[in-house]
């Protein structure tokens, strides 16, 4: 199964990296081609120009690999800092998004009312047919143990493996 996997956090040294590199060697373990892009390390410009928006304009040769990579991908994970946005899922059957947070869960949950699982749920996946969704916010990031960290990074292998198993 051919699954993207896009990571858009500035700091190489994140939780979020070590997220992302455990969803990675989890997919490759499993069989799966995987498509993996960190958008601050390619230094990705996420500003859409006027000149692109019609159907049959030219697109830079990074654009338009991405748009072929998303083309083919079947799946979906997201890994982010809670701003970023997917470009292109409509094949997308099954989407993951793992991300961080140092707000409580308890108060994302009551006082914001969770915005960011509305977005990705409702605004993003949802609306590109991806209703196969699960995503799982680890905190509190800045006060969490080594140990605390290696149980989550396990929960993400696993959930990687239970969502997309290996070949066979």
């Amino acid at each position: 199964m051919r699954i993207s996997v896009i990571l858009a956090h500035p700091d190489k040294e994140s939780f979020n990296h070590a997220i992302a590199v455990a969803a990675v060697k989890t997919l490759n373990q499993n069989g799966h081609e995987v498509y993996f892009h960190d958008l601050y390390g390619e230094r990705f410009d996420p500003i859409l120009l006027t000149e692109e928006i019609p159907e049959d304009a030219p697109l830079p040769p990074e654009i338009e690999k991405r748009c072929i990579e998303i083309a083919v991908a079947y799946e979906f994970i997201e890994g982010d800092k809670g701003e970023g946005v997917p470009n292109g899922l409509l094949k997308a059957k099954t989407a993951l998004v793992f991300n961080t947070s140092n707000t409580e869960d308890e108060r994302e949950k009551t006082i914001f009312g969770d915005p960011l699982e509305t977005i990705w749920r409702n605004c993003i996946f949802g609306l590109c047919g991806a209703h196969n969704f699960y995503r799982k916010m680890f905190s509190i990031i800045v006060v969490s143990s080594e140990e605390q960290r290696k149980e989550w990074l396990q929960e993400v292998r696993q959930t990687v493996s239970e969502y997309f198993p290996k070949n066979k």
